[in-house]
């Protein structure tokens, strides 16, 4: 009996051995027949070097994409109808970029080709957040999204007129009537408090706050419920703090004091812009705040003018001369990119308050200050552009490419997996709060939006610049908008419209 018992437990060990390799052979062939089929891929990314900054990934791999999405990761070539050969090129998450002011179809044109998939006003914002992108109505070439504009709210409630964003059309909103200069009384705070309720109901990717362009109409009690509904809704609140002379942290320690009284998460915008020569300053109380468990996070450029309106609040109301430490010279009128005097000045100023301007002031030592901070992001704050008769700024077209030729490659000031994330991850991780849509984007990971951008890392620069802004980048190859390939061979293809509007639902 234990003679027979022994074969037949061997023979059923054999049995399983047989049964395990037959297997295995035939789920290998299954494998190997569903990588290899062309129509198991809407697209291949083949030889490229792939950086995905969250987990570290930075080698060759091979990228499979079906219906919007990155579906295989390989260490082996993929097959498809459709490949692109990235051999010595990049490959990295589409660019986010937080704060434009440009949601047209010249705007996302030049932001395409400088490797932007996903395109945000989260400054300024809109109000009603549906008008938003009024431009891109007959297609998008990216994502493109908004918070709820307090302006917006604010001229509803003091004026009763809707203007739901910083231009409508091509007509640019003036800033100099009652609900930029005048304080609201109690009962009209609880009314835009209302109304900033539903623009998030509507989809708004938190609140903006053009603060500094209202500095004294905006009331503390109104600047405490701004922060009480973005903490209740649980979404970001980003702000341009009132401006000091030369770098005065006053504007940032107020709303760094609402962010931890209030628990909401603090974005502040362009940090280097307004704290100048003191980003350090600025920098360390950021991260003192969040040491005690505040939520703050802030940005900055990568061209060093600011750019803004002839007509806003530090130039129509305060010595802007000695808060930016500059003159009249030192002034562009961005629409012909002549610098200003005295004269030029107040003669734009009476004629085209609206007008844009480019006002050099920051210095190459503060940019490089905040990029190396560990958590800042990159954005554009590019100024509106229609037309190419009318000149905007050059952040608007070679911000990312002058982060990643200028900064990393010539100045060295960052990692190339540094300065991804802080174009891209950082971007992503921080907007989650605001949407969960975020979580598929600002990376290269299996089930992540096909936002993706190709480039070389060798020749990638800006070739943009003052008073002459409309110029493409160099070096950004291919670009992917939900697997969709809107950017070949450094050219756009302007026919293709996959992006969305983005929202909080």
């Amino acid at each position: 009996m234990q003679g027979k018992k022994a074969l037949g437990i061997s023979q059923i060990v054999v049995g399983l051995q047989i049964l395990f390799v037959a297997t295995f052979i035939t789920a290998s062939l299954i494998y190997t027949v569903f990588l290899s089929e062309p129509e198991n891929y809407d697209l291949v990314i083949n030889n490229g070097r792939v950086i995905d900054p969250e987990t570290d990934l930075d080698g060759p791999r091979h990228i499979g994409i079906r219906d919007g999405s990155i579906v295989a990761i390989s260490e082996q070539p993929l097959e498809s109808d459709v490949i692109i050969d990235a051999r010595g090129l990049i490959v990295a998450p589409g660019f986010i970029d937080v704060h434009s002011h440009s949601p047209t179809v010249l705007g996302q044109h030049f932001n395409v080709l400088d490797g932007v998939t996903t395109q945000l006003d989260l400054e300024a914002g809109s109000f009603p957040v549906s008008f938003y992108g009024e431009h891109l109505r007959a297609g998008a070439a990216i994502n493109y999204g908004s918070s709820v504009g307090h302006f917006a709210v604010r001229i509803k409630v003091l004026e009763g007129i809707d203007q739901p964003y910083i231009f409508a059309g091509e007509k640019t909103v003036v800033m100099g009537s009652p609900a930029w200069m005048q304080e609201a009384t109690a009962e009209q705070i609880e009314e835009m408090r209302l109304l900033l309720h539903k623009g998030l109901d509507k989809g708004g990717l938190g609140i903006g706050v053009l603060l500094d362009y209202m500095t004294e109409a905006v009331s503390a009690a109104e600047l405490a419920m701004l922060f009480e509904v973005a903490a209740a809704r649980e979404v970001p609140i980003y702000v341009h703090v009132r401006r000091g002379y030369t770098g005065d942290p006053a504007g940032l320690i107020e709303v760094i004091e609402l962010a931890k009284s209030t628990k909401a998460a603090l974005f502040v915008c362009h940090i280097s812009h307004n704290a100048m020569g003191r980003i350090g300053d600025w920098l360390a109380m950021i991260d003192e705040a969040n040491s005690a468990g505040a939520n703050i996070t802030t940005e900055t450029l990568s061209y060093a003018a600011g750019g803004t309106s002839i007509g806003a609040d530090v130039f129509r109301r305060r010595d802007w001369q000695g808060i930016f430490d500059i003159s009249y010279e030192d002034v562009q009128w961005v629409a012909t990119g002549e610098w200003l005097t005295k004269e030029s000045w107040e003669k734009y100023s009476k004629e085209q308050p609206a007008g844009a301007v480019n006002h050099h002031y920051v210095k190459e030592q503060w940019v490089e200050t905040a990029l190396q901070w560990p958590r800042m992001m990159v954005s554009t704050d590019a100024l509106p552009a229609v037309d190419t008769r009318i000149a905007t700024n050059p952040n608007i077209a070679g911000t990312f490419a002058r982060l990643l030729g200028h900064y990393v490659r010539e100045q060295k000031v960052l990692s190339l997996t540094e300065a991804l994330a802080k174009i891209s991850l950082h971007q992503a991780q921080w907007m989650e709060q605001a949407a969960p849509l975020f979580k598929r984007k600002g990376r290269i990971q299996l089930g992540a939006d096909a936002d993706i951008v190709i480039f070389d890392a060798t020749t990638v620069a800006a070739n943009a610049d003052y008073g002459d802004p409309y110029q493409p980048s160099s070096g950004i190859q291919h670009v992917l908008v939900a697997g969709q390939q809107v950017v070949k061979g450094g050219t756009h293809r302007e026919q293709l419209y996959p992006g969305k509007k983005l929202l909080n639902n």
